[in-house]
Parts: structure tokens; C-alpha cells; sequence
């Protein structure tokens, strides 16, 4: 038996401001979109050309709070292969919340305050 990653899933208040954030942020596409009949929720399915796991946004119709997301301390890490440039541009954006420059890593949050890992490619 043989499993493999497919996705990890961020219920989103604002679909469009996700995918944007998503876009600019990190570089990722609309790989696919899932509309569920009644219209009750709409999923994003949001990756790259070079990797195979996705991002996938839900938005729920009925959904006008915002996440309880406890802690935070479950989050998406992604690999950078500039990690000087891509901090800088990060800073532009004002999406930093949290650096740890002992372990060489930095955090951004996305507009639902969603934590997402930068990691220097040459770090592992």
C-alpha cells in the first residue's frame, strides 16, 4: 500500500482575496474549481507547474465569521530557492508575521491569518 500527498485545505472567508494572496504571494495557479450543486461551497484547488501537492481554498456560503485557528501552530512550509529576495518581497507585501532567524525561516499569514513556512531550499 502506497500513499501520497494530494492537498492540504484552508477554509477561506474571501475567495477572491485568497487566490489573489495565493498568486502574488507564492507563485500558485487555479489548478481546478469545485462548485457544490446547491451553491453552498466553492473549492479552489491552487498549485504549480513543479510540484504535485496542492492548496485547496474553500469558501462556504453561510460562513461570515471569521476561523477560530487556535494556536496557529499548524501551518503550509513551503521551499524557496532565493530565500534573501523572497524575504524581501514579503516585506513589501507587509504579509511577514513571524521570523526565526536562528533556524533561518520566516513566516507569512495569508488574509484569514493562515501561517505559511519559508524555508531556504538549501535548508531541507
Amino acid at each position: 500500500m502506497k500513499f501520497s500527498f494530494a492537498h492540504n485545505n484552508y477554509n477561506v472567508l474571501d475567495l477572491d482575496k485568497s487566490i489573489h494572496f495565493y498568486e502574488e504571494a507564492l507563485g500558485l495557479h487555479e489548478v481546478k474549481r469545485k462548485y457544490a450543486a446547491d451553491g453552498s461551497f466553492i473549492l479552489v484547488f491552487m498549485g504549480n507547474d513543479h510540484d504535485s501537492h496542492q492548496v485547496e481554498l474553500t469558501w462556504l456560503r453561510d460562513r461570515t465569521e471569521p476561523y477560530n485557528l487556535g494556536d496557529n501552530e499548524i501551518h503550509l512550509a513551503f521551499h524557496v530557492d532565493d530565500a534573501e529576495a523572497a524575504h524581501r518581497y514579503h516585506a513589501a507585501m507587509g504579509c511577514i508575521c513571524y521570523e526565526n532567524p536562528g533556524m533561518g525561516v520566516y513566516f507569512i499569514a495569508d488574509p484569514d491569518g493562515y501561517w505559511i513556512e519559508i524555508i531556504p531550499a538549501n535548508r531541507g
